[in-house]
């Protein structure tokens, strides 16, 4: 592994841990500042601060599924990090590293939640289109699906992407 890709896996893990950090500490203002209160309006009628105990994945669906959740969670981490691993070092690469570390965080912020309450505190919430709550790691999974969708549908090459293969280069393979 060179020097370079080992300094990019450093940059990722401190990135993953910062975040997860951001997210975790959100969350627990909003269980001191929010629980068994009143919500409080940001934006009158468009945003405000609710708190909410979320037993479910989006929109409610699955509640009580907390195996299930963190089973999944843990397996999507493993992907990450071999992808990770095997992502070569360019620069074309970088905005991959972003937003697989954000959907990183973002699973484990919400497993961090599962396993100390057997629920994910939710806390913001887009009254004006009556959207369901949602926290500030739901946030990095859903801007970062977006973004791996843009570089994958239209920045990305088939061959940009063969680094993912299993195929198995065949012994004085000729270019």
């Amino acid at each position: 592994m060179s020097k370079k890709k080992r300094n990019l896996l450093w940059i990722d893990l401190v990135a993953l841990i910062l975040f997860v950090a951001i997210d975790q500490v959100t969350k627990y203002f909003a269980v001191l500042k929010l629980k068994n209160q009143p919500d409080i309006p940001i934006i009158k009628d468009v945003f405000e601060l609710s708190y909410l105990e979320n037993r479910g994945a989006a929109f409610g669906v699955l509640q009580n599924q907390k195996f299930f959740f963190l089973f999944v969670g843990v397996i999507i981490l493993f992907v990450i990090v071999f992808v990770l691993f095997k992502i070569p070092d360019k620069k074309k690469y970088n905005m991959l590293h972003v937003f697989l570390i954000l959907i990183a965080s973002g699973g484990i912020g919400n497993m961090i939640d599962r396993l100390r309450f057997d629920y994910v505190v939710d806390f913001l919430s887009f009254v004006l289109i009556n959207f369901p709550i949602f926290n500030v790691a739901d946030m990095y999974v859903t801007v970062a699906m977006i973004g791996l969708a843009i570089l994958i549908l239209f920045v990305y090459k088939e061959e940009d992407l063969n680094f993912l293969s299993f195929k198995q280069k065949k012994f004085r393979e000729i270019k």
